[in-house]
């Protein structure tokens, strides 16, 4: 359940043991409060009551959603644990440092994903092996997004109407734009090159997702597994998301 993880992202470990022992002497997924609303943040309790309402759609138990709860906090806080970070490099090599170039290190990221993956860049060409790795991830029903730069034809910055591209070579992926761009972000742009698998690995990088970013620029980056970096980059997405200052191409 989705809203377990994002719950255990969120609040201490001590708190979630907390939650998960009133969970469990709960009769049913269909009665009870909301636990120890006393001690929860705004954006916490609202994660619970997320939670709650995911729950009252299932057969799961008190006591199993408990587990869940008690199990996904415990891997968060093994996952922060299990940190690792890698430079990444394109363009000219040499034979004193050894490097991963930009493509293998999405990749990986891209080929992570089990649950979410969401991938922002400004601009974005046909890249066969990276569009091949994310309609595999679509089809093992990983939820893939991608936030681009709008063409200056619907009132971005690139001359390339990418989006319509990827709704046409990737009609299972959720795109997004940053569509109303007013006051002090009037002419900004979306400039960020991140991918981000599961709150688990993220790829933050200078290249865009084009032929020659991958692998004939100067390009750097850092790939990063575990700790707190993909947990809060993937949150911060999705907080714009649920704030609307991104949204969804085609919705109304």
């Amino acid at each position: 359940m989705s809203a377990v993880l994002e719950l255990s992202n969120s609040i201490s470990p001590k708190k979630l043991e907390s939650i998960a022992r009133e969970i469990s002497l709960l009769p049913s997924n269909e009665h009870g409060a909301l636990p120890s609303r006393s001690f929860q943040s705004p954006s916490a309790t609202r994660l619970l009551e997320t939670l709650f309402a995911a729950w009252r759609q299932t057969s799961v138990s008190p006591l199993e959603l408990a587990g869940m709860i008690r199990g996904a906090s415990s891997a968060y806080s093994d996952a922060k644990q299990a940190f690792a970070a890698e430079l990444i490099w394109s363009g000219p090599r040499t034979p004193i440092v050894s490097t991963r170039h930009t493509e293998q290190a999405l990749l990986e990221v891209i080929n992570a994903a089990e649950d979410n993956l969401f991938i922002v860049s400004f601009v974005v060409y046909k890249l066969p092996s990276i569009f091949k790795a994310l309609e595999s991830a679509i089809q093992r029903d990983v939820t893939v997004s991608v936030l681009l730069e709008s063409s200056e034809q619907h009132g971005g910055a690139v001359s390339v109407d990418a989006i319509g591209t990827l709704k046409k070579e990737l009609p299972g992926a959720v795109l997004y734009l940053w569509e109303d761009k007013k006051g002090e972000f009037q002419g900004a742009k979306v400039h960020a090159k991140v991918a981000v698998a599961d709150y688990r690995a993220c790829f933050i990088s200078s290249a865009n997702l084009t032929g020659h970013a991958m692998d004939k620029n100067i390009e750097a980056g850092v790939l990063i597994r575990g700790g707190n970096v993909p947990v809060t980059l993937q949150k911060q997405l999705r907080a714009l998301i649920t704030t609307r200052e991104i949204v969804k191409v085609g919705a109304e």
